[in-house]
């Protein structure tokens, strides 16, 4: 299972493998030989310039200036403070450099060499400042080629976000397992390639730390899914009902043709008066009951779960709409209006029954729960307050539960910024929901879907296209076909930002 650890984590796992009898010193020399490994492996020899801070991050700098050396590559470090002040494992990896060392300052960046980030790791706690920022900014403002070890200096390993200034990498090694900052935004974009390094850490520390936080990728999930069984029935299958609206109607009809792709034996829409035709006219497949009877169709023990939100409409008669399903105890999906409606109080939704899935964006996430912090954070600590999963939608659409199991989706591409994608993301986990499937494994299945499906379809997507792709999807979950590996996170996405590496400070990112 693709695990993430947190800053905190990965120092439990350094200090469980010296338990192991794995000291800090080899662990510290394999870290920089993954490193220098790598850049040989993507880069012809060139000059390289490496730059040390005054911690460990530092030390793995000197083991891949001297790796390097040794390979015949001229190489140049510059220090971040004073030699004689480092300690521990970085003392005794700056004692094995013979090569030259050099103050840090802007003079590090002449003459277009290949920098080797070892300033700060993931686990920088305040923003950069003094000759350390200085020279961030000056290395984003020339596009210099920068490898970093761990992070991008400048990068917090537990949100993704920039303290202070970063710079962009086109490759960034990190060690054992990743961070949620390698996949969270902006610090996805950050680190260009992301390369995970075995350095000897033993995986069975993994049992001892326990990780809550997950790559969201089919390791995930792929044992939960409810596969057809040659003796099964559309009624194993589970009935979903959708609540329509009576105006945005391709909304409802979306999430309920999502619903049966993603496998839902039946699905009943409700329409409201006057709109039957309208629900009734492109898909036979989709059953159409007025709405009108809502409060009979929910409490029908056959009907197994809701989708509630898309194209409802705000106001009273939505909110009657999700307390009928959820006393009558369905597994709802609200989204959209479905949660909108509710913004004047939310702790009305929260006391109305267990709600198995919320599916907002940041905007519909902002009106109902406590909105400071990282998305992480903020996801986790909303599915505590509501007692639902969580599904915080974005370019990094995060998944938490109320136990405090979160995972973070990666490669969503921008062309599923359009309209009705969203309905068919509701439709798709209120279709696995009817089935009988966990709804945080639902919530992670669902997203990893839509994600793959939007990959498959590529530039020109519409909402529609997302259904009619989904049988390959499946195709390649069941042949096992799939790309599932957290090493290349980033590497598409950050192909633009190569090309104009503008300075990345804390105040710019806002205004994206």
């Amino acid at each position: 299972m693709s695990c993430l650890l947190s800053t905190a984590e990965m120092f439990a796992a350094d200090t469980a493998a010296a338990a192991h009898g794995i000291s800090g010193e080899i662990l510290m020399e394999a870290a920089g030989w993954q490193v220098a490994a790598a850049i040989r492996k993507r880069f012809a020899p060139r000059r390289v310039h490496v730059l040390c801070g005054p911690g460990n991050n530092g030390g793995d700098g000197f083991v891949v200036a001297r790796l390097l050396e040794s390979w015949g590559w001229p190489v140049h470090l510059f220090l971040l403070g004073e030699r004689h002040r480092l300690e521990g494992d970085a003392a005794l990896m700056a004692q094995r450099w013979n090569g030259p060392v050099s103050a840090l300052a802007a003079e590090a960046l002449e003459g277009d060499p290949l920098l080797v980030d070892a300033l700060f790791g993931a686990g920088l706690s305040r923003p950069l400042e003094g000759t350390a920022r200085r020279v961030i900014e000056e290395i984003a403002g020339r596009r210099l080629d920068v490898v970093a070890i761990d992070v991008p200096s400048g990068v917090d390993g537990n949100s993704g976000q920039v303290l202070g200034a970063a710079a962009q990498a086109r490759l960034t090694v990190t060690f054992f397992r990743p961070k949620p900052g390698h996949l969270l935004l902006p610090g996805r974009l950050l680190c260009g390639e992301l390369v995970v390094g075995t350095i000897g850490i033993p995986e069975p520390v993994l049992d001892v730390i326990a990780p809550k936080t997950f790559v969201n990728t089919p390791a995930l999930w792929t044992d939960k899914i409810k596969w057809p069984q040659p003796a099964g029935h559309k009624y194993d299958r589970g009935h979903l009902l959708v609540a329509g609206g009576a105006v945005l109607t391709g909304a409802a009809r979306l999430a309920a043709m999502a619903a049966r792709r993603a496998g839902a034996g039946l699905v009943t829409l409700a329409a409201p008066e006057g709109t039957a035709d309208v629900y009734r006219g492109d898909h036979p497949g989709v059953m159409v009951q007025p709405l009108t009877g809502w409060e009979r169709l929910v409490v029908d023990r056959r009907v197994t779960a809701a989708v509630i939100g898309p194209g409802l409409g705000i106001g009273r008669g939505t909110r009657a709409l999700v307390a009928d399903a959820l006393s009558a105890g369905k597994r709802c999906v609200l989204d959209a209006d479905a949660l909108t409606s509710f913004t004047d109080d939310p702790q009305v939704l929260w006391q109305l029954g267990k709600v198995p899935v919320l599916t907002p964006h940041d905007g519909e996430f902002n009106r109902l729960f406590d909105h400071t912090g990282d998305r992480l954070t903020r996801a986790r600590r909303a599915a505590a307050t509501s007692g639902a999963v969580i599904l915080l939608k974005g370019s990094d659409t995060v998944v938490a539960a109320p136990d405090g199991r979160a995972a973070i989706s990666v490669d969503a591409p921008p062309t599923l910024a359009s309209g009705g994608t969203g309905d068919v993301l509701s439709g798709l986990i209120g279709g696995l929901l009817a089935q009988g499937m966990d709804p945080f494994e639902a919530a992670c299945l669902g997203a990893w879907l839509h994600v793959r499906a939007a990959q498959i379809v590529g530039p020109g997507l519409i909402a529609e296209d997302l259904i009619e792709a989904m049988p390959a999807v499946w195709r390649s979950l069941a042949d096992g076909d799939v790309p599932s590996r957290p090493e290349r996170t980033g590497r598409r996405m950050c192909t633009h930002l190569r090309r104009r590496r503008a300075a990345w400070t804390t105040e710019s990112w806002r205004g994206w």
